[in-house]
């Protein structure tokens, strides 16, 4: 192993790389050439020249380890106070934006313990215990952490014997997401695409889950029409009431359904029929969490995917890329079981009630 969990090398691998080079003096002792050398003991020649001239100046004590590396100025302790620091923020550290840099980890560590440390000293303490340079991902403040209602819904699933269900919606028009390709270095690839085209599709989907179950995914599609007045665009209730329906059917047996806020969602026709049918409980997820809902790892997985860098030539071209995705997704459980792990959310509830034949 290169690096261990604490940095550097263990002392076996020191002492077996230690052996190595005094193989390698006894052969500079017998005039051996260096790509020989290099081949009878599976390393470089440039490491075998460096040797060799270790063992011109030094000889044979040239050759022997240096030891392991310089302990960290921090023990364990001082790092664990000065990850509950960092935790904190920068903003609480008396900076306006939200960026950990080396040097202000290193004004941290002066302030906090009176230690002064350069630039590489703290990023090696960082590297040896774990952190990295990281993309972080944002969230909203007013987003309210305490109103996931997952483990009552779960066990409300298991109550009933039911499928977990989580609903969202998307939109997709003829300009494709974009993907990384490969190009000559300095001339950026260019996919052409329809500059004006009213032609959309909406997808509603559901991701359903149930322990001991294969994941299955459900979804329906809307065309927007072309001119305004002559339908709604969007979904209606009803549109998500004979989803529900349909899935219902499909699955044989109740559904916990867990969606956003959304205005449709919380239609009084909507609630009015969700309370006078036992097979359909509704959870509703916070505010500004979308990343609790696996149905955007599907979104996800299409637009890097079958729709990357696509030049859809008319709207029948987009609906059918649109299902292949789609339909590839369906025959891929595993797809969709990692859609839910993407969340952090587990199922760990079994069922209670043995479903009845539908």
């Amino acid at each position: 192993m290169r690096y261990t969990q604490g940095g550097g090398l263990t002392a076996e691998r020191r002492q077996f790389r230690e052996r190595i080079r005094y193989e390698a003096g006894e052969r500079f002792t017998r005039g051996d050439m260096t790509a020989v050398i290099a081949k009878d003991l599976r390393v470089s020649e440039r490491s075998v020249e460096r040797w060799r001239r270790a063992w011109r100046e030094g000889g044979m004590d040239a050759l022997a380890t240096a030891g392991p590396p310089k302990l960290p100025r921090l023990s364990d302790g001082q790092f664990a106070e000065l990850e509950k620091e960092l935790a904190l923020g920068p903003a609480e550290h008396g900076w306006e934006d939200q960026r950990w840099t080396l040097a202000r980890i290193r004004a941290v560590i002066a302030f906090r313990f009176r230690i002064d440390c350069s630039m590489a000293a703290v990023w090696r303490l960082l590297h040896r215990h774990g952190w990295s340079w990281q993309s972080p991902a944002r969230r909203a403040m007013e987003r309210d952490e305490h109103a996931v209602e997952w483990p009552q819904a779960e066990l409300t699933a298991a109550a009933l014997g039911a499928f977990v269900v989580f609903e969202d919606e998307a939109g997709f028009s003829m300009t494709p997401p974009r993907a990384r390709t490969w190009g000559r270095r300095g001339y950026t690839p260019v996919v052409r695409v329809r500059g004006r085209s009213w032609r959309r599709w909406s997808i509603a989907a559901m991701c359903c889950y149930r322990p001991g179950e294969a994941s299955r995914l459900i979804y329906r599609p809307h065309r927007h029409r072309k001119h305004k007045g002559t339908g709604r665009d969007s979904f209606s209730w009803c549109d998500y009431r004979d989803l529900a329906v349909r899935a219902h059917i499909q699955l044989g047996a109740p559904i916990v359904l867990i969606w956003d806020n959304l205005n449709v969602h919380r239609a009084a026709g909507m609630r009015e029929y969700a309370a006078a049918h036992d097979w359909l409980t509704i959870v509703q997820l916070p505010s500004y969490a979308p990343d609790l809902n696996p149905v955007e790892g599907i979104w996800s997985l299409l637009r890097r995917g079958p729709l990357a860098n696509t030049a859809f030539t008319d709207d029948e071209h987009l609906e059918r890329t649109l299902r292949r995705g789609l339909r590839h997704i369906q025959l891929r459980p595993d797809l969709i079981d990692g859609c839910l792990a993407g969340t952090g959310l587990t199922l760990t509830q079994r069922p209670t009630t043995i479903r009845r034949a539908q």
